[in-house]
């Protein structure tokens, strides 16, 4: 019977990478191997600082809150001991939210030992492999993982099960302006459409781009499409183009500082006497009252 024990042991140390044997109490006052599943008090738990997750639909939340009063949890959630009657979630604080929402006290937990960087690394894959994160939540996560944990684009794909291309178009998200990242992460235009959108090297016809999407709904492939026209038309040198390549240098550093800080298209139209126009684009209402708020009117 002890060699059978042993066994076991090992067999769990293998299935539970970076968990040390260990013991933590379960509800019952009794001792438990540290990645083996027991019930946690959730008051006892606490949020990861690492969760890459950030925005919870509440509708969804309370949906997942009546599915937990009849049915329990059905997925125990990881977390790490942080000390005597203290844990930290590794995933799963989607489903602590709803626990709690719906009165639970307690949430089956899978129990492991890990250091900071160990603990990152595993909360970003599995949420990246386990969550619905959204397309920007994602790009966000892999961005950490590279950074925060030292590894290479070729070393990220393989961890989080994908080839380098797919990992390379998420990572390109995050060189879209601001206002662009917002609209992915809440829906309003897709992965397609950003991707689409990457492909112009100007910020003003990429923001120029997008609110033609807002406004007419337009398709993935229409604006594809918009795209290889805008790129065609530059490379014929159209007369807008030819007035854009004889402005000063200096004028389109200016449009393009102008341009990131504003989140928005900044034109200078400069005549050979001095004057000129400043010209600032905004997209809708809420657009203009935010450039307005940027200019610090009175």
């Amino acid at each position: 019977m002890t060699v059978k024990r042993n066994a076991l042991g090992r067999g769990l140390s293998a299935l539970l990478e970076n968990t040390p044997s260990g013991e933590t109490d379960n509800l019952n006052g009794t001792k438990a191997l540290a990645g083996s599943v027991s019930n946690i008090l959730l008051n006892q738990i606490e949020a990861n600082p690492f969760q890459p997750r950030v925005d919870f639909n509440d509708a969804a939340l309370r949906e997942l809150s009546e599915s937990i009063k009849h049915q329990g949890i059905i997925q125990p959630i990881t977390v790490r001991k942080m000390g005597h009657d203290r844990y930290q979630i590794i995933s799963g604080e989607r489903r602590v939210k709803a626990s709690r929402l719906a009165g639970m006290e307690n949430i089956p937990a899978y129990v492991r030992v890990a250091n900071d960087q160990g603990m990152l690394e595993m909360a970003l894959v599995e949420n990246i492999q386990r969550e619905n994160l959204n397309a920007l939540e994602i790009a966000i996560s892999y961005h950490r993982l590279m950074e925060e944990c030292s590894i290479s684009q070729e070393e990220l794909a393989d961890k989080v099960g994908k080839d380098r291309t797919t990992v390379t178009n998420y990572l390109r998200l995050l060189k879209l302006p601001p206002q662009i990242q917002t609209a992915v992460r809440d829906g309003k235009i897709t992965m397609g459409h950003a991707r689409a959108i990457i492909n112009v090297n100007d910020v003003g016809l990429q923001l120029k781009i997008f609110n033609d999407i807002i406004q007419n709904e337009l398709s993935v492939r229409k604006v594809e499409d918009l795209v290889r026209e805008t790129a065609r038309n530059k490379s014929g040198k159209s007369s807008s183009d030819k007035n854009s390549s004889d402005k000063n240098i200096e004028l389109k550093k200016i449009e393009e500082r102008l341009t990131s800080k504003y989140e928005t298209r900044v034109d200078i139209k400069h005549k050979a006497n001095g004057s000129g126009q400043l010209v600032f684009t905004y997209f809708s209402t809420d657009d203009l009252n935010r450039i307005i708020e940027l200019l610090d009117f009175d």
